[in-house]
């Protein structure tokens, strides 16, 4: 019956019985919404302050890591020639590198054969060898015997072997131009082929065969110029030379060599980590270049830097989160979330007094030893001049005053692991809060039937009034009816 005006008394039932409601839910509405706004809050905060003391923490472990202040430099006068990197195990010193020839792979071009694509080959095998390996060995059917369709087959075959081929039309025709990604002495391309059947009458297979670049016979090796087989060798030779369409070696493989102080190294590749204990290099180009292996003061001064900002995010945080600012004498000033938060003032104090205490009797015992100094706000100001010079003077004593079990990182980490632990102080917080939420959705569930339950009743009230007024009425008009009717009954005129 909500909403109907009542029509024996003229009343408006529905409103009536709404403003009653709502006089009755708003106190209480009100009240569960501030607990509710004000534990919505500081839940998201403990979360921000959660996330910021585990992003110290990750600064802390990283400056409290041995590595942190092992780590070796290692720095080329020309990286256009070599670049190298030191591990924690290279020795300090310098190191003159001249580079003699550069390792590279093969590359190759097959004998050129004709341009049309079209062009059938008869059905077989090849074989492709880089030095005496075999990498890759191609069946040649009616599937693929074409230029494209062998060039395919090496591609897939020689994927994981570093085998590639591409086809490259010249002034002669078509040919298969083939590439190895293996460096070094002696490793260069090589291809025989074989025909399945002689008598097909499609490009010979063997066309494709390459032994590697013509060799010019040496006359030594004969009894003299005229040798018969001197003249043979000397004829092909020149025959092979002249031939612009036979294949041809476009690139040599072969190995690195240099000198490293003086001494004669030679690699198959470009890439060398086992001539010096430590240190890896990259040849780039030929030519020389001193390498210079130091201590990583450029590093270890960046993750001081990444220390204290970290800090400085935290403390940060902390003040807007804790701040009271008075906004004018009539109204209430506004607060952080997390004011008077005993977790929070004692995660503070804990910090502060580790920062406070000094640490041995090294010339590094206390921050503003090596110039980081706390500002008023409590965050720390770091003077990159004076840390700099710190590290390189006192770099021992700088890394025993943030590292080890009794280093400031270590105490530190320390004293806000119960703050972030599974079931730590933080974690306990916010598991009060998020009960406090439930409890306020439950009691917004209850006040919702409560009130439910009084507007049935107010209606039921109202509509039960109004029918008995609506009955009274009639009974009103009814008797004013039976009176004018009734004899002698006449109304006096004046």
């Amino acid at each position: 019956m909500a909403g109907i005006t009542g029509i024996g008394s003229g009343m408006d039932i529905d409103a009536m019985v709404k403003a009653i409601s709502t006089a009755e839910q708003a106190p209480k509405a009100s009240q569960l919404k501030r607990v509710e706004a004000k534990a919505t809050t500081q839940l998201t905060s403990l979360g921000q302050l959660k996330g910021a003391i585990s992003n110290f923490q990750t600064a802390l472990s990283t400056l409290n890591s041995p590595s942190s202040f092992l780590a070796r430099k290692a720095t080329s006068s020309d990286t256009a020639v070599v670049s190298a990197t030191a591990s924690q195990s290279a020795v300090a010193g310098s190191y003159k590198i001249e580079v003699e020839k550069l390792a590279s792979d093969s590359k190759v071009a097959l004998a050129a054969i004709n341009s049309d694509p079209e062009t059938k080959l008869n059905t077989g095998t090849l074989s492709i060898k880089v030095g005496d390996t075999v990498l890759a060995d191609i069946t040649v059917d009616s599937t693929n015997n074409t230029l494209a369709g062998v060039r395919d087959a090496i591609n897939k075959a020689g994927a994981s072997t570093g085998v590639s081929a591409t086809i490259i039309n010249d002034d002669q025709g078509s040919r298969l131009v083939l590439s190895s990604s293996k460096t070094g002495d002696g490793n260069d391309i090589t291809v025989s082929a074989v025909n399945a059947d002689p008598t097909e009458m499609n490009q010979s297979l063997t066309a494709l065969a390459y032994n590697g670049p013509a060799v010019q016979p040496d006359v030594a090796d004969y009894a003299d110029e005229n040798d018969p087989a001197y003249i043979d060798a000397k004829a092909a030779y020149d025959a092979r030379v002249a031939d612009a369409g036979a294949g041809k070696t476009l690139a040599v493989a072969q190995s690195a060599k240099f000198t490293i102080d003086g001494l004669s190294v030679t690699r198959d590749s470009n890439s060398v980590d086992d001539v010096v204990s430590g240190l890896s290099f990259e040849l780039k180009a030929e030519g020389s270049s001193k390498l210079a292996i130091t201590r990583d003061e450029a590093g270890v001064q960046d993750n001081v830097k990444k220390f204290v900002d970290a800090y400085n995010t935290l403390m940060t945080f902390i003040n807007t989160e804790t701040k009271v600012t008075t906004v004018n004498e009539t109204d209430a000033p506004v607060t952080g979330a997390l004011v008077g938060d005993s977790s929070v003032r004692s995660l503070i104090n804990t910090i502060r007094s580790e920062l406070a205490s000094p640490q041995g009797d090294g010339a590094i015992r206390a921050l503003a030893d090596m110039g980081i100094t706390t500002k008023k706000d409590g965050t720390l100001e770091m003077d990159t001049t004076k840390v700099g010079k710190a590290i390189s003077s006192a770099f021992e004593g700088v890394a025993e005053y943030f590292t080890g079990d009794t280093g400031l990182a270590s105490r530190l980490g320390a004293r806000m692991k119960p703050y972030t632990d599974a079931n730590g102080i933080l974690e306990s917080r916010t598991g009060a809060l998020q009960e406090t939420i439930e409890k306020v959705d439950k009691q917004k569930e209850e006040l919702i039937r409560r009130i439910t339950a009084l507007e049935e009743r107010l209606y039921k009230q109202f509509n039960a009034m109004d029918a008995m007024v609506a009955q009274l009425t009639r009974t009103s008009d009814s008797l004013t009816q039976l009176f004018d009717s009734m004899p002698g009954f006449v109304t006096q005129k004046d």
